[in-house]
Order: C-alpha cells, then structure tokens, then sequence
C-alpha cells in the first residue's frame, strides 16, 4: 500500500436509497476537498442485531442494486459485509471490499468463500478483529487466509480493529493493537464508531457513546493506522441501526481535516512548529 490515507464511511445500514446516495454524495465532496482515498460503506443486511425487532436492511439483492447505484453514479468503491459464505460470491461482483464481521473472523468457511471471491481479482477483504480475541491472536485468520491461497503481500487483506470486550457491555480499544497488527504484514484500519459502542444490554438495540469517536480516531491515526472506519448519517438519533455510534455528517469534515493533518505529522510532512 502506498502512503494515502483511507477512510471508509457510510450508514450502518441501507435505510432507504435516497439516504445512501445523499450520504455518498456528501462524503466524495469531503473526499475531493482533501484527497484522501475514500470507500462508501453500507450493510445489506445486519444478521447479528440485539433484538428480532431490530431492522435489519433491504437484503442482498435490493441491498447490491443500490449499492451497485453508487458506485456508478458517484464512481466509488464500494464495502459491505457478508454473513454467509453463498453472499461471497455476489457481493465480490458488486463491492471492492469485502468485510468480514468481527464476530465471525474465525469463521473458516467464511474466509474461505471470500478468498476465492477475490482471488484473480482486485477485490479486497477486511476482517474485523472479534471483541473476544488478542490482536495477536488475528494471526492465525491472517494464515487461514494465506492457507487459502491470498498473496497477503499484495496487501489484498486488511485487519480492522474494532475494540475488545471488557467487562459487561463495555468496548475499549488497546492502541498497542495497532502495531500488533501491522506486524502481521496487513494494512490496519480502526473503526471509530464500534468501538464507542455499548454493545447488549436491555433494550432492543446496542448503545453508544459518540463523544467519544473524536477522541479515539485521533489516537488511532497519532499510531500510524492506515485508515479509517467510520460510520456516518444525518440524524444518527433516528438511524434505524448503530444510531448512538454513527457521527452526524455535518460534524465529519472538521473532524477528517484535523485527523488529516495529525497523520502529515506522524508521516514527518508537518511539524508543531508549522502552525
């Protein structure tokens, strides 16, 4: 991977088509501005909600027909998630990542249907570091994904730290992670946004604390991550999935503008002294 900075953000999930474009819309303008390499993302479906009530998405094939809309009409690349190893296949057509959940990053027939979806391609797949493990411990999907034939030199294959589980419905994020998982020859994305969020509980969805976003994502980019994830909407207290740990839009380009210029320290290509 070269020295560009990536950020991946969109809606937890496809509410509506309208609301998916008017978001990617938004985030392309932010990412001209700045010059970042940006990647819309949105879930088709959302398998793993705390409730049965909890809405879930527009499934598959509404879900890649919209998000397939995107990516021509804005010529963005595109990431989603799958849950099952028969969407692997469908999905790789569509999106250029492919996202392993973190609760399912050890699955081996899952990782093995997103391997061979992008083998021979230049598709990507980003696995989600589960709450429940190590970071050390991602090497072994790391070799499960080299076991299957990936060229992980290729930097086809990204590890997304997300927080661990700490306590009851508690996330925290370890950034000594972040060079852990570098040293496994992986490109390192930290998603912001899950890692706020208080995940069970009582009610019929997670909670969150997004205040928090800010703060985390400017430790992760001060550790030298490789991009970004960040979830985004523009009433995130009516977003119908994650609501409490995606950022309103209006907040996300000061927020990427300060992070930008973090990470042209980090790099050694602005100095304290500059301001």
């Amino acid at each position: 991977m070269n020295n560009e900075f990536i950020i991946i953000g969109g809606p937890c999930v496809i509410e509506s088509r309208d609301l998916v474009l008017d978001i990617a819309s938004k985030m392309k303008n932010i990412s001209e501005k700045y010059g970042f390499r940006y990647i819309f993302k949105a879930s088709f479906d959302k398998a793993n909600r705390s409730s049965v009530d909890s809405y879930r998405g527009k499934g598959i094939d509404e879900g890649l027909k919209i998000l397939e809309e995107v990516k021509k009409e804005f010529e963005l690349e595109i990431l989603t998630d799958i849950h099952e190893s028969k969407q692997a296949k469908p999905v790789s057509e569509i999106v250029d990542v492919i996202q392993i959940p973190a609760f399912l990053c050890r699955q081996t027939d899952l990782l093995k249907a997103a391997v061979k979806a992008v083998n021979g391609t230049n598709k990507i797949i980003n696995v989600k570091k589960g709450q429940f493990l190590a970071p050390w411990d991602m090497s072994q999907v790391v070799n499960k994904v080299k076991e299957f034939g990936l060229n992980i030199q290729s930097k086809k294959l990204w590890l997304t730290e997300r927080g661990s589980s700490f306590g009851y419905n508690t996330l925290v994020v370890d950034c000594r992670s972040f060079p852990i998982l570098k040293s496994l020859g992986c490109p390192v994305i930290f998603d912001a946004t899950h890692s706020v969020q208080q995940p069970g509980g009582r009610g019929t969805s997670s909670g969150g604390q997004r205040e928090f976003v800010a703060t985390l994502a400017r430790a992760a980019v001060s550790a030298d991550v490789d991009g970004l994830f960040m979830e985004v909407h523009p009433d995130p207290d009516k977003g119908l999935s994650d609501g409490p740990n995606m950022v309103p839009i209006h907040r996300v380009e000061p927020l990427i503008k300060q992070l930008l210029e973090i990470r042209k320290i980090v790099n050694g290509k602005l100095t304290i002294s500059d301001y």
